[in-house]
């Protein structure tokens, strides 16, 4: 309500100030108008003057007019007389000669003052007439202007008053609309106070009821129940604690990171895997034109059963991370997620231990080639050794994830003031790992660069010894951060949760160590909620008799049908998990082919582009294909420098580490990994739809 009257206030004074402005200039357009008339009238009486004083040229020209005529008249009267005397001069010689005289002169001046008279009437006529005019042109430019005003201001009234309109019809949509929204909520609230005084009423009833079933339950407990003495631990550890939220929060985030990590780690260690699978194949013999050994034949199945042991481990850190709340504490005393995770990666540990004799077999079948040189041979054996140190190196890392699991059972205490150096000796053996593998990739490096340089060794065993040294590579930054983050974290892993029970507080006790609580509290704490919402759910519907003789006809009779159907489900089954291991063995494949061919393109463009040089220098020159090897660069640089059978130039080819192609290989990796993981998501749906139906159906 306030907003709507807020914006209508808004709206009003809008209104206003336009309302004040269209005042404004109506004023403003009245008086251009008025002064517009004045000019009106004053152009009036202008044209009156001057047809005034035309009038007055016209009877001054008509003077004028009369005057010459007159003149006229009396120079002829004058040339008469003149005439007249010449002749009578000898007749009349005696008269007097006065009047004659006289009359001329009076005759003269009155021509003169005519002819002055008629000289300044000229002059006056002439001044009026520029003035006229002078005034006339003023008048004419200043009603120019004024009519341009008069236009403009009569525009600027058109679209303010249009305006006006449009904000007039606006604000009366608006209110109109508001007063719809007003009556509305007007409405809304009307209900709403019925509501809150009918839940009033609700609410007094249910506090008077809660309050009779409160007393009652008091009576009980004072009648019925003992006392409940907290000073005795071994009881009171089954009580569901109170505990800081943030701490709480804090745990399930340092969790969350842990996650992403152990994630990363397993995906890491399935390309290292997968990519060495890969490499058995196809050295020292390549599968597809020739048997492969019996060790790597039986070391590629091993191999490729990598998938089940990893992925177990990222779903049970998952669900341990999943099974972390806000309404419980999670100590190492009641993470009993972690058990599942030992298990898991115990498992993995010991498919490692069956993994190692095979790769060591493996390294020596490869030492034992004739192709193999001593250097060669030495830096094998290193390989040797260093992957005998991380298989040791997972096996101690996997004494601390049991030890670290058995807190929370009651087979193993770890009393409280040791966690501290329990912590410490977990990051060591994280670091230790690390290290480890550290050493294995600079081993492995240093490995491919030598078989590179030999002339058995073709694209293909390059480009996946490429993709084995990015997993490595991937696996020492994942070691990194895990060991990192576990040093970073060591205060918070290894202090003891705060958490109080009913009147006492062990946060920190020095005279009471050891388990405060028991992990089986959260589990009795969920049955506990689980009973109490199944004691709210109401009872479903019983089925008729009839109907469920005639079911259990129904399912007797198509007993046999299932088992068969359960058959066919089992070998499709095995046919699809087959045929997806097909699939993504095929993927692979067609990955390293990819990154072949655009290498491959890559080299030809660049001995086109050096062919066309030499060619436009006229250095043309065919010399014998040779390969150059030099030992100490391919030992500190791991490149090698062959002799352009074409140009007869040496040019080096370093192996490329570098970003660029890992992020490229990480990228068709994740790629395919990506859309494995969402056709088994649909699948995964489908097959829940299924089940959804099947339970539908023999619930009916």
């Amino acid at each position: 309500m306030t907003d709507i009257q807020t914006k209508y206030q808004k709206l009003a004074q809008e209104f206003a100030k336009l309302r004040a402005q269209n005042q404004v200039l109506k004023k403003a357009v009245i008086e251009e108008q008025g002064k517009h008339t004045q000019f009106k009238d004053a152009i009036k009486e202008r044209d009156q003057k001057v047809r005034k004083f035309e009038q007055e040229i016209d009877s001054l020209t008509f003077r004028n007019q009369q005057l010459t005529k007159r003149v006229n008249i009396l120079q002829e009267d004058l040339e008469l007389a003149e005439t007249k005397a010449k002749k009578g001069k000898n007749k009349v010689a005696a008269e007097p000669t006065a009047h004659p005289r006289l009359e001329q002169n009076v005759i003269g001046e009155e021509l003169r003052s005519k002819i002055q008279e008629n000289e300044r009437l000229h002059i006056q006529f002439n001044q009026s007439s520029a003035e006229h005019e002078q005034k006339l042109i003023a008048l004419q430019d200043r009603l120019v202007v004024l009519e341009t005003q008069n236009s403009q201001h009569q525009k600027v009234l058109e679209n303010t008053q249009k305006q006006n309109k449009e904000m007039i019809e606006k604000l009366q949509e608006d209110k109109a609309r508001l007063e719809v929204k007003i009556r509305n909520m007007e409405k809304e609230s009307g209900d709403a106070v019925m509501t809150a005084e009918r839940c009033q009423q609700e609410l007094q009833k249910l506090e008077e009821d809660l309050g009779g079933k409160l007393d009652v339950a008091r009576k009980l407990i004072t009648a019925k129940l003992p006392f409940n003495d907290t000073e005795i631990r071994k009881f009171n550890a089954l009580n569901v604690p109170t505990h800081d939220r943030k701490q709480q929060q804090r745990t399930k985030e340092l969790v969350g990171k842990a996650k992403v990590l152990v994630s990363e780690l397993c995906s890491a260690l399935s390309n290292f895997h997968t990519y060495t699978e890969q490499r058995s194949k196809i050295f020292p013999i390549d599968a597809s034109t020739g048997s492969l050994s019996n060790v790597n034949a039986k070391f590629c199945s091993f191999l490729h059963e990598n998938a089940s042991y990893l992925r177990s481990i990222e779903t049970s850190f998952n669900n341990f991370y999943e099974g972390i709340t806000e309404d419980a504490l999670t100590t190492l005393e009641t993470a009993t997620g972690l058990q599942d995770f030992s298990g898991k990666f115990s498992k993995y540990v010991a498919y490692l231990n069956k993994l190692l004799p095979y790769q060591l077999l493996s390294l020596e079948e490869e030492c034992a080639l004739s192709s193999c040189s001593q250097t060669l041979e030495s830096r094998n054996m290193e390989l040797h050794s260093s992957l005998k140190k991380l298989t040791s190196a997972f096996t101690k890392l996997d004494s601390y994830v049991q030890l670290l699991a058995m807190t929370s059972n009651k087979s193993g205490d770890l009393p409280q003031a040791n966690h501290r150096e329990f912590f410490n000796k977990l990051i060591s053996s994280v670091t230790y790992l690390s290290s480890i593998v550290k050493d294995v990739s600079k081993s492995y490096n240093f490995k491919v660069s030598l078989e590179h340089q030999l002339p058995t060794a073709t694209q293909k065993l390059k480009t996946t010894d490429e993709c084995v040294v990015s997993s490595l590579i991937s696996l020492v930054t994942c070691t990194g951060k895990l060991s990192n983050f576990m040093k970073s974290n060591v205060d918070m892993f290894s202090t003891p949760g705060g958490y109080k029970t009913r009147g006492h507080s062990f946060i920190q006790d020095e005279n009471h160590q050891g388990r405060v609580t028991s992990p089986t509290v959260s589990s009795l704490r969920q049955k506990s909620v689980n009973y109490m919402a199944m004691l709210n759910k109401p009872s479903p519907d019983s089925v008729p008799y009839i109907l469920a003789l005639n079911n259990r006809r129904v399912l007797v009779s198509s007993t046999e049908s299932k088992e068969g159907l359960a058959q066919q489900l089992a070998t499709n089954a095995d046919k699809v998990s087959r045929l997806e291991q097909e699939k993504e063995h095929w993927l692979l494949e067609a990955q390293l082919l990819q990154i072949k061919y655009d290498k491959e393109a890559m080299k030809v463009n660049r001995l086109q582009s050096e062919l066309q040089k030499h060619l436009s220098g006229n250095q043309v020159a065919v010399v014998p294909q040779q390969v150059v090897t030099d030992s100490h660069s391919a030992d500190s640089k791991g490149a090698t420098t062959v002799t352009d059978p074409v140009l007869g130039t040496l040019s080096k080819h370093p192996m490329d580490f570098g970003e660029s192609e890992e992020t490229s290989r990480e990228n068709l990796i994740k790629k395919h990994y990506t859309s494995k993981v969402s056709v088994m998501t649909n699948q995964r749906q489908m097959i829940d739809s299924k089940s959804v139906s099947f339970q539908s159906e023999a619930a009916t």
